[in-house]
């Protein structure tokens, strides 16, 4: 195999036919990429396109239309607005995304800023935004604020880098276990609505079998459109009923219109001070968990691609850059989404040793369609495509990928310490907590300390800590504690 010293992409570049394995071809243009930072990639050039890349892009098209909608519809019930409104609103979502961030940005200005996509964690939280009187607009301003400080600070590398093994480990194993098992139970739920228990039970089954069977042939890449295709033909096979509401149209684009008064969009007309106010807490919660979020991501690229791919691995403030500017500006044309990195198509992508840029294109093309097309939007938020997906394609990966993590006994002290902390709270203050224990050898490695500066042990980790625990606090998410806004 080739290294990685002289000469350019294209002139390193050779045929997949030279290599003794699909795997090995894929390896070797992961070794020889050098992607351009906020200058022009192109195809041929820089990056290739290939077959491999289609995975990452149906299962991200997949993953952001469910958050998408998911985000829409709980904005929709806490301010009384209509099912048109969540139809139009993803749609907005989508175009913007796709082309500005998806094409331009981590296709062809900087394959190593990953996709803005969605933040999941925060969608359960929203009815609390919508409640404490906070406002789309103003919680996408000072969201991305904070995260261009962070970015130009390089505070989020930092952190990720100050988070050891076992922390990393232990908070992924929390997040793939409460993940998978929350999917299953969404598809138990539906199928017993419908009076047929047994399709859930049918479909589980199934893709347990299957699952199981790519992982042993080293196909796993696969599992989101080969699982959702089987969790389709199970449940319509056994009588589950689809129905497809969606036409084709574009949304309108126009900023006046969703917040230019009370009569259209999202009828709230401009944030004023308190909105502000109310949302300041809200955006420093979400900006805290960008790290711990961006680190479970970046950890699949470095536990599938080759040691010496270190140029194509994602830079977590180039996405930190990427994710506020997208969060400003989408919303400023309407979108609600809460914007992190694109989980759902970064993990399929690193399993399928690709990197960011041929899928990002691809991914970004399918979500246009999607969106002026229409009706794929049913089947993508349909309950047995959604869960099987999600569950595959995300949820057991990150479970998988925190086992292979914890090696040793300190690392399952860490991350046994992790899970517990999350567990009583919720991950963000079980990941700053074991983070800030784990750098002063209080658990894990004892000797981790002797390693680090006192601001790596204390001030950072203590700083983070503090911040976190200050914005759960303010919106009531320490058990216990009524919130103090």
């Amino acid at each position: 195999m080739q290294s990685q010293q002289g000469g350019s992409y294209r002139d390193r570049h050779r045929p997949s036919s030279e290599f003794a394995s699909r795997s090995d071809y894929l390896d070797h243009e992961l070794t020889i990429m050098n992607p351009r930072r906020w200058r022009l990639n192109l195809p041929g050039r820089d990056f290739r396109f290939e077959w491999e890349d289609l995975v990452p892009a149906l299962a991200g098209t997949i993953g952001i239309t469910v958050m998408y909608s998911a985000v829409m519809a709980s904005y929709a019930k806490g301010f009384g607005l209509g099912p048109d409104f969540v139809i139009e609103n993803v749609r907005v979502e989508l175009l913007v995304s796709a082309t500005l961030f998806v094409i331009l940005t981590s296709g062809f200005l900087n394959p190593r800023a990953n996709l803005a996509g969605n933040h999941g964690p925060m969608i359960p939280m929203i009815g609390m935004i919508v409640a404490a009187g906070g406002h789309p607009l103003a919680l996408a301003i000072l969201l991305g604020v904070f995260g261009l400080i962070l970015s130009i600070t390089k505070g989020g590398s930092r952190l990720v880098n100050l988070t050891g093994d076992g922390v990393a480990g232990g908070l992924l194993v929390f997040l793939g276990l409460m993940g998978a098992l929350s999917q299953i139970n969404s598809l138990k739920t539906w199928a017993t609505e419908l009076d047929m228990g047994y399709i859930a039970l049918a479909v589980l089954f199934a893709n347990i079998c299957l699952y199981a069977y790519l992982a042993r042939i080293g196909k796993r890449w696969l599992s989101i459109p080969a699982c959702s295709a089987v969790a389709v033909a199970i449940a319509l096979a056994m009588g589950a009923p689809l129905e497809f509401t969606t036409d084709p149209g574009l949304p309108n684009l126009n900023p006046a219109y969703w917040w230019g008064g009370t009569e259209t969009g999202w009828k709230l007309g401009l944030p004023n001070a308190g909105h502000f106010i109310a949302s300041l807490p809200f955006a420093i919660l979400a900006v805290a968990m960008w790290s711990p979020d961006f680190l479970g991501h970046r950890i699949f690229q470095e536990l599938n691609y080759p040691k010496d791919a270190k140029n194509v691995l994602m830079d977590v403030d180039d996405t930190m850059t990427a994710c506020a500017i997208r969060q400003i500006v989408g919303t400023g044309f309407g979108g609600g989404n809460i914007t992190s990195s694109w989980g759902t198509y970064m993990i399929p992508a690193a399993i399928a040793k690709r990197p960011i840029p041929g899928g990002a294109i691809l991914l970004g093309i399918m979500c246009v369609l999607v969106a002026a097309i229409g009706y794929p939007m049913d089947i993508a938020v349909w309950v047995p495509v959604m869960s099987i997906a999600l569950l595959v394609g995300v949820f057991l990966p990150l479970l998988e990928a925190g086992m292979q993590m914890v090696k040793d006994t300190k690392d399952a002290q860490a991350a046994g310490i992790c899970i517990f902390a999350s567990a009583v709270v919720n991950p963000v203050f079980g990941w700053a907590i074991t983070m800030l224990l784990d750098n002063n050898g209080l658990i894990g490695d004892r000797h981790r300390k002797d390693k680090l500066s006192a601001a790596d042990r204390l001030i950072i980790p203590g700083l983070a800590f503090t911040v976190c625990c200050a914005a759960m606090a303010t919106v009531g998410m320490l058990p216990g504690i009524p919130a103090l806004l």
